[in-house]
């Protein structure tokens, strides 16, 4: 990593990289062939975000970037099925491999397991990424403002939609939730962890819903720890939470997502 460089540049590289491979092993026309004979879906991810209550959106990740590995036993597909039983209202799943220790496998099997829509957690910088989300079973992809221009923005958030697909768009900022906005974002995420130093303020997300237009569904991500946190994320009018180390290092995962549900109680 050159002295320019930060990690989202590292990972949205090697997600270039590893998409180039893949193209080389199937090319594009055959992918989205298969991606367009399934069945179009019913944004069951945007769907699960319009509650009464802030809807949950539950991590799977057996590491990161900033924290290395987190999960040394990882039985994802019982912790995905202990999130829904739970009550979690979606799944999101890492498959990014490098930093994140992610795999493919992982949400085609939990996707295929559970009945919650499941989000492809990935640094999605070229369109043949979302034909495989949809092949792998993702009922959501995630498009971060920071690594993709307007114009590819546009035309990935239309590309997932003409498959069924919900796209989380990722902002830090005003100017990015301007940008989602404009190109028709109908969830807007905002990450309290800077991508590009990995640093984490928890009322980051708070602080900007503000600039989120109304009619779109808001999502609070990262850093969350406790459920002062979650209620502070209801008072600035989230939608949803989307919750990864907190739980992925609790030994009682249901018990931490009831105990940070319990704000409103």
């Amino acid at each position: 990593m050159t002295p320019m460089q930060t990690i989202l540049d590292e990972l949205a590289a090697y997600a270039a990289e590893r998409t180039a491979n893949a193209k080389r092993k199937r090319p594009l026309f055959s992918i989205r062939a298969d991606a367009e004979a399934l069945p179009k879906g019913d944004f069951r991810f945007t769907k699960a975000l319009q509650t009464d209550d802030l809807a949950f959106i539950c991590e799977c990740k057996k590491a990161s970037p900033s924290k290395g590995l987190i999960a040394p036993d990882f039985p994802y597909l019982r912790i995905a099925r202990e999130y829904e039983s739970a009550g979690a209202d979606c799944i999101s799943v890492l498959t990014e491999p490098r930093w994140f220790l992610g795999n493919d496998r992982y949400l085609d099997d939990i996707a295929h397991t559970v009945a919650i829509p499941c989000l492809r957690k990935d640094f999605t910088v070229d369109p043949y990424m979302i034909y495989e989300a949809k092949l792998l079973g993702a009922s959501a992809v995630l498009l971060i403002c920071a690594i993709l221009d307007k114009s590819q923005l546009l035309e990935y958030h239309d590309i997932a939609a003409s498959l069924g697909l919900s796209a989380l768009v990722e902002a830090h900022d005003a100017h990015e939730i301007e940008t989602a906005a404009e190109i028709g974002a109908k969830i807007i995420g905002v990450n309290n962890r800077n991508l590009k130093d990995f640093s984490v303020d928890t009322g980051h997300a708070q602080q900007l819903r503000q600039y989120a237009p109304e009619d779109t569904l808001f999502v609070v991500e990262s850093g969350m720890q406790t459920p002062d946190d979650i209620q502070a994320a209801r008072n600035a009018n989230a939608d949803a939470v989307l919750i990864g180390e907190t739980l992925m290092r609790a030994a009682d995962k249901a018990a931490m997502l009831q105990y940070l549900k319990g704000a409103n109680t």
